[in-house]
């Protein structure tokens, strides 16, 4: 017999968690298409895996298990605007990039402007997750910038970014014992 969680305590518990923000977007026959993904990690540096969650139940969940390419932008404060823009359910698919500030990776992938870093991957394995399906990707190109150092935060439905403490900073390594 499977024992039931209360929905209500599972959503609380999960939103207890801060997360980064990204939005992760493909391309296939022709058409971009994008979703806000708090739902991201690195698997593994050798070799260099990420992997996302896809609702089984969103055009964006079709359109990149068909191309099998993804590319991700880790958010930074200033992309607030665009994370809560690709998380609207039901926005014109033909004029979803429309007033975004977005640029194309090395596939032609579109990526966000407002990022920190920008990832693109290759499908290697997918994992059935209940309402989602686990994309595992091979990352086949990967570019970050330092000019802005802020990322974009969710904590509890709502975003924020860090604030840094001083005596947290890490000293460069000078090596010897």
């Amino acid at each position: 017999m499977e024992k039931s969680v209360d929905q209500a305590a599972f959503r609380g518990a999960l939103s207890r968690f801060a997360s980064g923000v990204t939005v992760v977007s493909t391309q296939h026959e022709g058409i971009d298409h994008a979703m806000t993904a708090s739902a991201f990690t690195s698997v593994s540096l050798i070799p260099p895996l990420v992997l996302v969650c896809s609702n089984k139940g969103s055009r964006f969940h079709d359109a990149v298990r068909e191309s099998r390419q993804w590319g991700v932008s880790i958010l930074s404060e200033h992309g607030r605007e665009a994370s809560a823009w690709f998380a609207h359910r039901g926005r014109p698919l033909d004029t979803q990039f429309a007033g975004i500030e977005h640029h194309r990776s090395p596939a032609g992938l579109p990526l966000l402007d407002h990022a920190l870093a920008w990832l693109e991957c290759e499908t290697e394995v997918e994992h059935d997750g209940g309402d989602h399906v686990i994309l595992i990707g091979r990352v086949t190109w990967a570019q970050y910038q330092d000019e802005t150092d802020d990322p974009l935060l969710y904590y509890r439905s709502h975003y924020g970014t860090i604030i840094r403490q001083a005596d947290s900073e890490k000293t460069a390594y000078r090596g010897g014992a």
